[in-house]
């Protein structure tokens, strides 16, 4: 019988390895040319309150009252939020893969990420994310956010593992080292190719030794 080494869970975050991010600058400045808004205006007042949406304490509604619709508009909110949710696509392969690597990895797969709840309910739901993770730490559902460490030790107690039992990945390299001063070996994602390498050494210890 093959020998299993300690390390169990596996950490991703969502945007910019699966998805892309929810509401990045680059789809503000779509929305801003597209709706005619200040882009300026937008993302000053969007920077005052998006971290009070991502831990959960507003709702999308109230975002919007604050960023956008704080003055009267000659477009309507539904069809500004359907822009927002149209914004997350499917990045190229990695998500499809994980959906089927999973199945055999041998590790459970724990997503954190920051992410407001009508855009994290939304994504979970179109990209089917229940088929690549066995839960979700998400900063609305948890009230903390990414780099706060007390969103890691929450994984970690949810996960009932130690971090020398997990890995962590993310595309933004101060979330990395978030985790990684926390004892979580962790890994800056930046290519489908390199993080999938990561990964099947992963198993092959896992499995291997």
């Amino acid at each position: 019988m093959k020998k299993i080494t300690d390390l169990k869970i596996l950490f991703f975050d969502v945007g910019g390895i699966l998805l892309t991010n929810g509401w990045g600058h680059e789809s503000r400045h779509e929305a801003a040319k597209k709706f005619g808004i200040d882009y300026a205006e937008l993302d000053a007042l969007h920077n005052f309150i998006f971290n009070v949406y991502e831990i959960g304490s507003i709702t999308l509604d109230e975002y919007l009252d604050t960023v956008v619709f704080n003055q009267p508009r000659d477009f309507v909110r539904e069809d500004f939020k359907d822009f927002m949710y149209a914004q997350s696509v499917e990045l190229p392969d990695m998500l499809k893969w994980l959906k089927e690597w999973k199945n055999d990895c041998g590790f459970r797969i724990i997503s954190i990420n920051n992410e407001g709840k009508e855009l994290n309910d939304y994504r979970v739901q179109k990209f089917k994310l229940h088929q690549a993770f066995d839960a979700f730490i998400s900063s609305c559902e948890v009230s903390r956010r990414k780099p706060d460490p007390r969103i890691f030790k929450l994984a970690l107690g949810i996960a009932q593992a130690s971090p020398s039992q997990c890995v962590y990945f993310d595309d933004r390299v101060m979330f990395v080292n978030a985790a990684q001063n926390l004892g979580i070996r962790s890994f800056h994602h930046t290519s489908f190719e390199e993080t999938k390498k990561i990964l099947e050494n992963l198993k092959l210890e896992n499995f291997n030794q």
